[in-house]
């Protein structure tokens, strides 16, 4: 199926649209959005030339899943999912932070760590940890959450002060992701992974602090396989994950880290349908459930029909 790279819906009570590095967020005058999860694929905060058939439905599917599983910890901004690429949701006001949390030493943190830094965003590691290690206890490692361009590590101390998050708020936020990912630790345990690291973002309505946008996504957490974690940490060797890092690698391979003058390699199709199978092969080990293809002539169409008779009820 070709890939879904971007839309242009004009619906009802429509009053803007934000294009992000994925998702396309239509907002409406009811207070509602309509979120569109495409086939895009970004790494190191640039979207990548060709789109990944069937990406969007996963993300979007694995998301929905999580929110239902969640929501007795937090109540979140789902209303309904209204199509395989799509969720109808309530619009919140963002927190300007997105909530990293890391129970290994992984991907970013152990290239800084690697570099020689001992304390990020806030937080002291101990010396002589391997790479890929559990952690002593999760570690919450925020970012800035940049409208353009890259997000940046930040410390709690530094969004306290410089008022980005109340601290009462912010105390509130570091229980919630917390919690969510010991949710997520024991949910991929029973299906023989090990969430490794995620983020959540977080917003209010009505007063409310509610979870947003996706959560334990291929795109946003990074997955080990359990079976032979130990020996494969033990020898030194690279972990079997199931995460985007895979993509990045492939990116660093061919010498691209985002940078300027950087170009991003080609992404053959022998590229694009691998990455395709990889979070297909997610999908199936993190929900435990067969992964149906939604074949459609027509993606864009079919998306907004569902839209439309959503909205009509």
């Amino acid at each position: 199926m070709k890939a879904l790279v971007n839309t242009n819906f004009n619906l009802p009570g429509q009053e803007a649209k934000y294009t992000g590095k994925v998702r396309d967020v239509y907002f409406l005058n009811n207070g509602y959005l309509v979120m569109v999860a495409t086939d895009r694929i970004s790494a190191f905060d640039v979207v990548l030339p060709e789109g990944i058939p069937y990406k969007g439905q996963v993300l979007n599917q694995i998301a929905s899943q999580f929110l239902d599983l969640t929501q007795d910890i937090i109540p979140n901004w789902k209303v309904a999912a209204v199509d395989p690429m799509v969720t109808i949701g309530y619009c919140c006001e963002p927190y300007k932070v997105e909530m990293v949390v890391r129970g290994y030493l992984a991907g970013h943190a152990w290239r800084e760590y690697k570099a020689g830094k001992r304390t990020l965003c806030g937080v002291t590691l101990p010396e002589g940890l391997k790479e890929n290690q559990k952690l002593p206890h999760p570690i919450i490692t925020p970012t800035t959450k940049a409208a353009e361009g890259h997000d940046e590590d930040i410390s709690k101390e530094e969004i306290i002060a410089r008022c980005i998050v109340p601290a009462d708020e912010y105390e509130q936020l570091e229980k919630y992701t917390l919690a969510l990912f010991q949710r997520g630790t024991e949910i991929a345990a029973k299906r023989g992974l090990i969430l490794v690291d995620t983020k959540y973002e977080f917003g209010k309505k009505d007063g409310k602090i509610m979870l947003m946008d996706e959560i334990h996504t291929p795109d946003s957490s990074r997955y080990f396989y359990a079976e032979g974690y130990a020996e494969r940490l033990a020898r030194g060797e690279h972990q079997k994950q199931l995460s985007k890092e895979f993509v990045r690698e492939w990116l660093m391979a061919g010498g691209f880290q985002g940078q300027a003058g950087q170009k991003v390699p080609d992404m053959t199709p022998e590229v694009v349908n691998g990455i395709t199978d990889r979070y297909i092969e997610l999908y199936e080990n993190i929900t435990g459930q067969a992964f149906e293809r939604t074949e459609c002539e027509d993606v864009a169409g079919r998306i907004e029909n569902n839209i439309l008779n959503f909205l009509k009820k």
